[in-house]
């Protein structure tokens, strides 16, 4: 063997020395990566929608609560503006699927939404389909594979918010269409917002937000300021925001997620690194007599450097990989539950990439400064001890 190839006999016999240490290490190691993936999932899913919130949308809500409705009047005024390019309701619908316990993320919407949103992939003979037939629903690809749903079922919803005047439970609607998204919820039904204003007992001509895409991006505020004092003081005065500031403010309001990722990462890392650390310095202390022996055979002190700082980054990948594996699984496994909630939830490859960053700087910190003590060992003295 030549080359990296040759310190591979030597990393081996450093891994099999004590393994019952080196596999509580190695599983230390784990558990930290392990919360560091699904950290970053949370992260990940409660953030997906400010990622890929649009510059040119705006969101126009009640002044007092986004859960208060809007008079559907609203909407043509604000069509009439000169730099808006089209305005769409969405109304919450909350429905469910069977079980009640699983909610869906189920909007009313007008006919033209998808217009404001070109990143929702439509076949166009479906969508028509759609905009043809109030009693219709377009379906995300992730909730259709869950319920093995397709293109012309009839699907019985429920809401745990709107009656029917008939007095029925359910809201059947016909799968006319399931969108495709590169980024964004897989997981959302879009039903036709006549369809619920007709049949629901209260909040008729209500909407719930008046979503607005612009013929120029840059005028968002002046847009904004313009829509609220449309409606100042209105019964119903609105609060306009751009797409990205209102995700962001769903996301704020369970903290600073960033903050609070950083702060448990830096804490299961330092307690990680001490293992390692220790870990590394019980082994080098060991091996003294080894060390001297590779020396006396004319190892340089930067092979001897690099020999306990490869054991350490070894070590710190075996771990870290195959925790951060342990977390994708995991996301994956739990993400059709969590789904109407949090519809993103997945171990970005962003968050895989800096995981192996820190792999590297870890195993380095770690047994860097048992390297330097193995490194500045005398022979002579080593032998001596042994």
């Amino acid at each position: 063997m030549s080359g990296p190839l040759r310190w591979l006999p030597l990393l081996r016999s450093g891994f099999g020395r004590h393994r019952l240490r080196l596999a509580f290490t190695i599983a230390s190691i784990v558990v930290a990566f392990l919360l560091f993936g699904l950290l970053w999932a949370v992260r990940h899913a409660l953030t997906a929608g400010v990622e890929v919130a649009g510059a040119d949308r705006l969101i126009a809500t009640h002044k007092t609560s986004i859960i208060q409705g809007l008079p559907r009047a609203y909407l043509g005024r604000v069509r009439q503006l000169g730099d808006v390019r089209g305005a769409s309701s969405l109304s919450w619908f909350g429905g469910y699927y069977q079980d009640p316990r699983v909610q869906l993320g189920v909007f009313a919407v007008d006919a033209n939404y998808f217009d404001l949103y070109p990143e929702i992939v439509v076949p166009r003979a479906q969508l028509e389909d759609w905009q043809s037939d109030r009693a219709a629903a377009i379906v995300g690809p992730a909730i259709a594979a869950r319920y093995g749903w397709r293109v012309g079922d009839v699907i019985p919803l429920q809401s745990n918010v709107w009656q029917r005047e008939d007095g029925r439970g359910e809201w059947p609607v016909r799968i006319a269409a399931i969108y495709a998204q590169e980024n964004g919820d897989p997981n959302t039904i879009f039903l036709h917002y006549d369809f619920l204003n007709e049949a629901r007992t209260i909040a008729k001509d209500e909407i719930g937000w008046v979503i607005v895409r612009l013929r120029d991006a840059g005028r968002g505020p002046a847009v904004g300021a313009e829509v609220d004092a449309m409606f100042a003081n209105s019964p119903q005065e609105t609060k306009t925001s751009s797409e990205k500031a209102v995700a962001q403010s769903f996301a704020n309001q369970i903290g600073d997620i960033g903050a609070i990722l950083t702060f448990v990462v830096t804490a299961v890392f330092f307690a990680m690194l001490l293992v390692t650390a220790n870990t590394m310095a019980q082994s080098v202390r060991e091996r003294t007599p080894e060390l001297a022996v590779l020396k006396t055979l004319g190892f340089r002190d930067g092979a001897i450097l690099a020999l306990v700082l490869g054991e350490a980054v070894l070590v710190t990948l075996v771990g870290g990989l195959a925790g951060l594996a342990l977390a994708a699984l995991a996301a994956g496994a739990v993400a059709p539950s969590l789904s109407a909630f949090l519809p993103s939830f997945q171990v970005p490859g962003r968050a895989l990439l800096q995981g192996v960053g820190f792999m590297l700087v870890l195993g380095i910190a770690a047994g860097l400064v048992p390297a330097l003590a193995a490194m500045r060992l005398q022979i002579v003295t080593a032998l001596r001890r042994a």
